[in-house]
């Protein structure tokens, strides 16, 4: 039987164990935290409220290609959708208000932008599980559905202003700036439009879902299904170099690209050790999760029943803000991310007493104090809301980094996404996922297709992992094959 060793415990390194385990490989994941999970753990950050640690909201998630084939329910993974996706409010007290529907969505952005709506996701949401087959996969390879990637492909490169300029609201413009803003780069930057074109079309598809019981679910269900498979999970273990690891005829890494390089040391090929120590870390999340006594006061009632609110004001705003961080400095009036995933799954909350998860953009490794400009932008959507706060946990970038080691500086989405990067992430080679060395394969959100509780980077290296292995198996055969006939 083939062996498999997996360096990490995030949704990433857990898809790609049990991909390796359906084929019959025996897989060990080794995680250096007390517990599982990476980017999607959960816990309680304030007495008696379940909060998610990072990874919160999962449109890519619910429609992964590779999870949605797991029956992952059979394990406890239950999707539960807010009445509301996202809200975007604007200072005026009106709101772009996402749905999942795409209709419902064009009529609360009125009669031209309504339509506009609909023409640019309506045909994106419906051909959407077409189309993650190709983007959910390395870029530099045959598609299976040219003609839809390559339509997607138009707008994906264009900056998220150029499209964020067909509409004529402020509202619109908004609330796809918001969105885009997940690319955590500047919004004239090309291909920022991608990224909140994809997140939007996933939603329409599918919705904005919290996982159950926490985004925890998302792994837990994932364990369970490695244990059922034959595989094993070993906590408390810290990979630093070669000698660390057990014998394996595979071994993969969901870890950032320097720390694959630190632990393969002189065995990594010096082309691919250069491109992982010269992979490139985006800008960091501050991240504050409130106890909040009734709730947020939004002024805007949509708000209130939203799952997601985003907090940045006009495109100007936002696009502002974004440009600062990129540039290394704090913008007074950041780009804030509300979740109110209690509102989906009620048993986070303990009575009245509300769990709020929130993050802040911030130039990377920023090492100020963002609570009070996060508090601030809330305040400004609703008035109220500090007196509401019971308590608070805190994550700056640096304590962010040493919750999750990948999240360098603070870069919660593993890697820049820049257009080279986007492209060619972590290195330009034809299999992106191998490291070089032979039976060694990178497999974390800074491989393709890049962030989220997906698990398609995983199930993307474990399938090349299979490849090299059934290569190995072939030449086992024929070295053996002449010895056999002679004797």
């Amino acid at each position: 039987m083939s062996t498999a060793i997996v360096v990490g415990s995030g949704p990433n390194g857990l898809a790609a164990a049990v991909a390796l385990a359906r084929e019959g490989v025996q897989v060990t994941v080794l995680e250096a935290a007390d517990a599982i999970g990476g980017g999607t753990r959960s816990g309680e950050l304030t007495p008696g409220l379940l909060h998610d640690h990072c990874s919160a909201t999962h449109p890519m998630a619910v429609g992964s290609p590779f999870l949605r084939t797991l029956g992952l329910d059979r394990y406890g993974l239950r999707w539960c959708l807010p009445e509301i996706d996202c809200v975007h409010p604007l200072d005026s007290g009106e709101a772009g208000v996402l749905y999942r529907s795409v209709r419902e969505t064009a009529r609360g952005l009125g009669v031209s932008d309504g339509r506009l709506w609909q023409r640019v996701f309506g045909h994106l949401a419906d051909g959407y599980d077409a189309l993650a087959e190709d983007v959910m996969r390395p870029l530099l390879r045959l598609p299976r559905h040219p003609l839809r990637l390559g339509a997607f492909g138009v707008q994906a490169l264009l900056p998220a202003g150029a499209v964020a300029a067909l509409w004529r609201s402020a509202r619109a413009r908004a609330l796809f700036a918001g969105v885009a803003a997940h690319a955590f780069r500047p919004l004239h930057r090309p291909a920022t439009a991608g990224v909140g074109s994809l997140i939007i079309a996933a939603g329409h598809r599918y919705g904005w879902p919290v996982a159950a019981g926490g985004s925890r679910a998302i792994t837990d269900a994932l364990a369970a299904l490695l244990a059922d498979l034959g595989g094993g999970i070993e906590t408390g273990v810290r990979v630093r170099s070669m000698a660390d690891l057990p014998p394996a005829d595979v071994v993969l890494f969901d870890l950032a690209p320097r720390a694959v390089a630190d632990i393969l040391g002189d065995r990594l090929p010096g082309r691919t050790a250069r491109a992982y120590r010269r992979f490139r870390h985006g800008p960091g999340a501050f991240k504050v999760d409130f106890a909040v006594e009734g709730g947020v006061p939004w002024t805007n009632g949509s708000a209130r029943r939203a799952g997601t609110v985003h907090l940045g004001g006009t495109y100007a705003e936002i696009a502002r803000a974004e440009r600062l961080i990129h540039a290394g400095r704090m913008p007074e009036r950041p780009f804030v991310l509300v979740g109110q995933q209690y509102l989906a799954d009620p048993q986070r909350s303990n009575g009245d007493i509300h769990p709020v998860w929130t993050y802040a953009h911030v130039p990377h490794g920023y090492d100020g104090d963002a609570t009070e400009a996060i508090v601030r932008q809330i305040e400004r959507f609703a008035p109220g809301f500090r007196e509401r706060v019971l308590d608070m946990a805190v994550r700056s970038p640096a304590a962010l980094e040493e919750y999750n080691a990948n999240y360098v500086g603070g870069d919660i989405v593993t890697g820049a996404n820049s257009v080279a990067q986007l492209v060619t992430r972590p290195r330009l080679a034809r299999d992106p996922y191998s490291t070089g060395v032979p039976g060694m394969f990178i497999c974390s959100a800074a491989s393709p297709p890049g962030a989220g509780a997906h698990g398609m980077c995983g199930a993307n290296a474990a399938e090349q992992a299979l490849r090299h292995l059934a290569r190995a198996r072939a030449e086992t055969g024929r070295t053996r094959k002449p010895s056999s006939a002679q004797g």
